[in-house]
């Protein structure tokens, strides 16, 4: 079994087995023809369960071959531009072999004895994000798994720093689009079940300034304390983004710390046409960056930014074995100082490799390109009668829903888009999201491809009227 084990001894079974892997996902790339096969879990649970995993097959090509069954075939390939669903991107060439080079090294990015190298790319990566927001010289952060855990850190040193043992008392205001992690993480956190104060969007679906202050004085009034105030540059549903300065600005008038939830919107940091959507970033005291989402990474790749290095000591604590108390005195630089994770991996090459090949201005034309695409997608909507469009996009959301003509009951149509959805993504053909808007069933297109086409929006908008239709048209054949 030590032949199997990645050494200096078998280095040529490592470069057969991989590139073996390499070519079969290569070809199944290569052969794609749709975003997906449209398998049921009834349907493919049976070919897992059937595998007995106590009986190894001792074969990487024999192993390939039935990925290939249970996993390659049917897998959903955000690749395809007909892929419009989530916030899933394409990647990169060169990210993934940032990953290839990670898992092989397998580094650990909590201390300095474990990473080296890996330490000082990180950092100088978060010194660059931060530069490109703009928090200033004594900023500093660390890479995270995603932008849910960004959050939960990035308030956690916002709930640290009122310096009060009194939970009850504190209050994070966000907007009623937000991103659930905010509850989640006041949850976490201890804060009180009112401790998520949700302010009103507008009709662009950014967080009223207006209904925000008169919150946050309600709170001066009542003795609470305002602990966060969460904008968000690119929310999860529509794309939109909150009026930054104006925010900041209430923040710095009642001392809550302002935290800008840049997960999606993080790829204007990079953008050649759009950075001025996101202007006020600069004035945050924490920010979550998702490279896996705007600046087309292999998950995971995110990181939380703070305006004030000095405020990660709150997710400090010191261990004998691993960072001990003198290392700090030593100038060992061990990244888990700053870390609500221990062992973690080496993400930042990902993002690394790929400025180093394409570089910044590369990343930002692919997004400014599918942002380009939002617009024209846009356009065809509110020219097309048989849809009704949420907003003009800030990002590359849309947010739409087919109204039939000759249908007027709500209900009906809610019923008709979840079915098309469902019907749609069942044929394989392509992959929409879902959302509610005013309690009422709407569809999303997320834009992260820039392969996909016009002609792509079109020809899914189409088929969501064909699916729609032929509900409807059974509807009506049942209630005759």
């Amino acid at each position: 079994m030590r032949s199997h084990l990645l050494n200096d001894t078998t280095t040529e079974h490592y470069r057969r087995s991989v590139t073996e892997g390499v070519e079969r996902v290569a070809a199944k790339l290569a052969a794609t023809d749709r975003p997906f096969t449209g398998v049921t879990a009834d349907d493919l649970a049976p070919r897992i369960d059937a595998i007995d995993l106590d009986r190894p097959l001792g074969d990487t090509t024999a192993v390939l071959d039935e990925l290939e069954d249970v996993y390659l075939k049917d897998a959903v390939y955000f690749h395809h531009p007909r892929y419009l669903a989530h916030l899933n991107c394409p990647v990169v060439i060169p990210a993934v072999l940032g990953e290839a080079v990670l898992s092989a090294v397998n580094s650990s990015l909590d201390t300095w004895d474990q990473s080296a190298g890996g330490t000082l790319i990180e950092r100088k990566l978060v010194d660059w994000t931060a530069a490109r927001i703009g928090l200033g010289p004594a900023a500093d952060g660390v890479f995270t798994s995603g932008g849910t855990q960004s959050n939960l850190q990035a308030l956690l040193l916002a709930r640290e720093e009122t310096k009060t043992q009194d939970l009850g008392r504190l209050r994070v205001f966000a907007s009623e689009v937000s991103h659930f992690s905010v509850q989640k993480s006041a949850k976490l956190l201890g804060l009180g079940p009112d401790a998520v104060v949700v302010i009103p969007v507008d009709h662009d679906k950014r967080m009223q300034t207006v209904a925000l202050a008169h919150e946050l004085e309600r709170c001066a009034e009542a003795g609470l304390i305002p602990m966060a105030v969460v904008a968000t540059a690119g929310t999860t549903d529509f794309g939109s983004i909150d009026p930054l300065p104006e925010i900041a600005g209430l923040c710095e008038q009642y001392g809550a710390w302002m935290h800008v939830d840049a997960a999606y919107g993080c790829g204007l940091l990079a953008s050649l046409k759009y950075r001025h959507r996101i202007d006020g970033i600069e004035r945050a005291d924490s920010v979550t960056v998702d490279y896996h989402k705007s600046f087309f990474q292999p998950v995971s790749s995110s990181a939380v930014l703070v305006r004030d290095a000095a405020t990660l000591r709150h997710a400090t604590y010191h261990a004998e074995y691993l960072n001990p108390r003198r290392m700090v005195t030593e100038r060992i630089p061990n990244q888990v100082d700053k870390s609500l994770q221990t062992t973690r991996r080496f993400d930042a090459l990902k993002l690394w490799m790929t400025l180093r090949v394409m570089g910044a201005d590369g990343i930002g034309a692919l997004f400014d390109e599918v942002c380009d695409l939002a617009a024209e997608g846009w356009k065809l909507l509110a020219a097309d009668p048989r849809f009704d469009v949420v907003v003009e996009p800030s990002l590359s959301t849309l947010v739409f829903r087919y109204v039939p003509a000759a249908v007027t009951d709500p209900a009906e149509i809610d019923r008709a888009n979840l079915y098309a959805r469902k019907a749609l993504f069942a044929s394989g053909d392509a992959v929409v999201a879902g959302t509610k808007v005013s309690g009422r069933h709407y569809l999303k297109f997320t834009l992260l491809n820039p392969e996909t086409t016009t002609a792509d929006i079109t020809a899914v908008l189409d088929l969501i009227a064909g699916h729609a239709e032929q509900y409807l048209g059974e509807s009506l054949d049942r209630a005759c």
